[in-house]
C-alpha cells in the first residue's frame, strides 16, 4: 500500500516568476469552472429578490425616463433626429452592461478572497465570469429595446443589425481591458474600491448617452474615441436605430485603445496574480 502510494504521480504548482505567458489553454480546460462561477453571479444577484430579473428593464427604463424628462424635454439636447427616449435607451443598454462589469470585475479578485485562497484555478476566471454575467441582464433588457423599436416604428437595416454583436463584444472587451487594471489595483490599494463608482458616474457624462457624439466639435470628434465607449454606444445606435451619426473614426481609435488596455491588463493580471492569495 506505501509503495502504490509513493508511485502516485504529483504535482507541484510554482508561482511564475517575471512576465508570464498568457496561458489560453488553460482556460479552455477550466471552462466548466466559468460556467459554475457565471452562474454562481446569476443566482447572486437576484436570490431573495422581489423583482428579479424584472430589475433588468426598470434600471435602465427609469433612467431614460429621467434623462428624457430633464436632458430631453428641459434641456432639448438633440438626438439625431430620433424619438429621445429611445435614443437615450439604445445607449444605455450597453452602457448598463459596461458599468456593472466595470464594478465587478474591479471588486471581483477581493470579492472571492475565499475561493483563492483555498485552490488553485487560473485567476482570469474571476473576473471573466463578472464580465459574462451580465449578459443575462442585457438580453432581458434588450427585449424591451425591440419593443420600443416596434412602438416607434423604427426598422434597422438587416446588415447594420448583423453588426450588433460585434459591438456587444466589444463592450465586454472594454470593460474587461479596464477593470482587470483596476482589480490588480483593489487588491494593493483597497482604497480603489471607492474610487470605482466616481469613475463610473463621470464615464457616464463623458460617454454620448444623453447626448449624440456630433455635438463635439470636429477637431476633437476623433480624439473623442479615446474613451471606448464613445465608439461603442454610436455603433449600437447606428446599427439599431439608423442614427445618422456612423461610427467611423471614433470606432478605429475606440479599438486601438480597447486592444492596448486589453491586452496590458492581461499581461499586467498574470504577473500580479500570484501574490493574490497573500495580499487578499
Amino acid at each position: 500500500m506505501a509503495n502504490a502510494v509513493a508511485e502516485l504521480p504529483r504535482t507541484t504548482i510554482r508561482p511564475s516568476t517575471g512576465w508570464a505567458r498568457l496561458n489560453f489553454r488553460e482556460l479552455w480546460d477550466y471552462r466548466e469552472l466559468l460556467y459554475f462561477l457565471i452562474w454562481r453571479d446569476i443566482k447572486v444577484r437576484y436570490k431573495q429578490t422581489v423583482l428579479g430579473a424584472a430589475w433588468a428593464i426598470i434600471q435602465p427604463f427609469s433612467s431614460m425616463v429621467v434623462f428624457s424628462i430633464f436632458f430631453g424635454r428641459l434641456a432639448k439636447i438633440p438626438s439625431d433626429g430620433l424619438p429621445y427616449p429611445i435614443f437615450s435607451y439604445c445607449a444605455l443598454l450597453p452602457w448598463n452592461l459596461f458599468a456593472n462589469a466595470l464594478a465587478g470585475v474591479g471588486q471581483s479578485v477581493v470579492g472571492s478572497q475565499n475561493l483563492i485562497t483555498k485552490v488553485y484555478f487560473p485567476r482570469l476566471m474571476i473576473p471573466l465570469s463578472r464580465v459574462l454575467a451580465g449578459l443575462v441582464d442585457f438580453g432581458i433588457a434588450f427585449i424591451m429595446l425591440l419593443g420600443l423599436m416596434v412602438y416607434y416604428r423604427i426598422w434597422p437595416s438587416p446588415l447594420a443589425f448583423l453588426t450588433v454583436p460585434l459591438f456587444l463584444v466589444f463592450a465586454l472587451a472594454a470593460a474587461l481591458a479596464v477593470g482587470l487594471w483596476l482589480s490588480v489595483l483593489n487588491v494593493m490599494y483597497r482604497d480603489v474600491r471607492y474610487t470605482i463608482p466616481y469613475l463610473i458616474q463621470f464615464w457616464l457624462f463623458a460617454t454620448p448617452v444623453v447626448y449624440p457624439a456630433s455635438l463635439v466639435p470636429e477637431p476633437w470628434h476623433t480624439f473623442y474615441g479615446l474613451n471606448p465607449m464613445a465608439g461603442v454606444v454610436e455603433g449600437f445606435r447606428w446599427s439599431l436605430l439608423g442614427s445618422t451619426t456612423a461610427p467611423g473614426p471614433i470606432l478605429v481609435v475606440s479599438i486601438s485603445v480597447v486592444l492596448v488596455l486589453l491586452v496590458g491588463g492581461l499581461f499586467y493580471f498574470r504577473r500580479m496574480e500570484k501574490i493574490f492569495a497573500d495580499m487578499v
